[in-house]
């Protein structure tokens, strides 16, 4: 177990920007799962006690990346796409989604949203794109649409199409907002753009319960949802094959499936007419 990062740091654009210690947060809880370091006491305290009893909570997180990699190379190679606001990121990990969109198409432009003083501590990493695009971070929250939009207008030119990514990030949006919140984004979007999306599903009983466990505990709560729920964001949108699936059989590369399990969570993507 490494150590914890520094409890305060400068978000690199303005005041230095605190860090709360005493609360967990999902981000770097994943970080955890995901074998990073950039995590305190209480996001592994409350990772072991959903890990402990769903052990298959570490080969969701490594599908899941194993996923958006998948996905960012069909829409830069296969659709087209130049430009990715990727809400909910996360901490910088391998293949993050600038890394992998710009290694095939150097001009891309990705910007990069979430509300997590230490994510912001990182932003620094994650600009470090080609000289060709343009990589940047937006400090702000999901359950804010309009500010994304208008903060990532800066970088992004929202005339030509976009690939909006919501990976894993919407379990932690209540029913009633879920809906609005992914339609004011996609109306912003223009035909020919791209919703690639994730979340964790109600599948498993063994994952029922321990997303129930890790909820008493945790700050930052995470609904699991059925499959149908989660097609459900892609209303109104052109779904790709295979549909929305378990994100490890969402066009698996040789080998993915064989060595992995973690199938409760569901994904797909889907184009804009």
């Amino acid at each position: 177990m490494s150590d914890a990062p520094s409890p305060s740091t400068s978000d690199g654009f303005g005041s230095p920007s605190p860090i709360d210690t005493t609360r967990t947060h999902s981000a770097r809880i994943w970080n955890y799962w995901m074998g990073g370091k950039d995590h305190y006491p209480i996001d592994r305290v409350a990772g072991d006690q959903v890990a402990e009893s769903f052990p298959e909570i570490v080969d969701l997180a490594r599908t899941s990346r194993e996923f958006l990699n998948r996905v960012v190379t069909h829409l830069t190679e296969e659709a087209g796409i130049r430009q990715f606001l990727d809400i909910g990121t996360g901490m910088p990990t391998a293949n993050n989604t600038h890394e992998v969109a710009q290694g095939i198409a150097p001009e891309c432009r990705v910007v990069y949203v979430d509300n997590d003083p230490l994510v912001l501590a990182h932003a620094r990493a994650l600009l470090v794109g080609t000289p060709e695009g343009a990589t940047d971070y937006v400090d702000a929250d999901l359950r804010d649409p309009e500010a994304i939009l208008e903060r990532a207008a800066a970088t992004l030119d929202f005339d030509r199409p976009v690939a909006l990514m919501l990976m894993g990030v919407l379990g932690h949006i209540p029913d009633e907002d879920l809906q609005p919140i992914v339609r004011t984004l996609v109306d912003a979007l223009p035909s020919g753009s791209y919703l690639a999306s994730y979340d964790g599903t109600n599948t498993s009983e063994a994952y029922n319960q321990a997303i129930e466990e890790g909820n008493k505990h945790g700050d930052d709560p995470y609904l699991l949802r059925s499959p149908e729920e989660l097609a459900a964001r892609f209303e109104g949108l052109d779904l790709l094959e295979p549909g929305v699936v378990p994100c490890p059989r969402w066009r698996p590369l040789e080998g993915e499936l064989s060595a992995r399990r973690g199938l409760d969570q569901y994904g797909g993507v889907a184009r804009k007419p």
